[in-house]
């Protein structure tokens, strides 16, 4: 194997796993907020604690992957459903 070609895939998981672990440790506990039937103050506090719980396992999950692809895909999707679901209900 090219070892550019590796390099660049092991960028881009990283690239994946700090961006997109980000976005998701955001679009989760803003979706919590929004569904959770708990007193606003609890909630926050509890999605913020939650949010590197969430940051652990989309990192870990990035470098589980197949593909970098995958990956990126996973994340963007995942981001994307919990963002919408958090601007329905809020």
């Amino acid at each position: 194997m090219n070892h550019l070609l590796y390099g660049s895939r092991v960028v881009s998981r990283i690239v994946a796993a700090i961006l997109g672990g980000y976005a998701m440790a955001h679009a989760v506990p803003i979706m919590l907020l929004a569904l959770w039937p708990i007193p606003r103050s609890e909630a926050v506090m509890w999605a913020a604690q939650l949010s590197f719980v969430v940051y652990l396992c989309a990192i870990i999950w990035v470098f589980a992957m197949r593909s970098a692809t995958r990956a990126w895909l996973g994340l963007a999707v995942s981001s994307a459903i919990c963002g919408l679901l958090a601007w329905w209900w809020l």
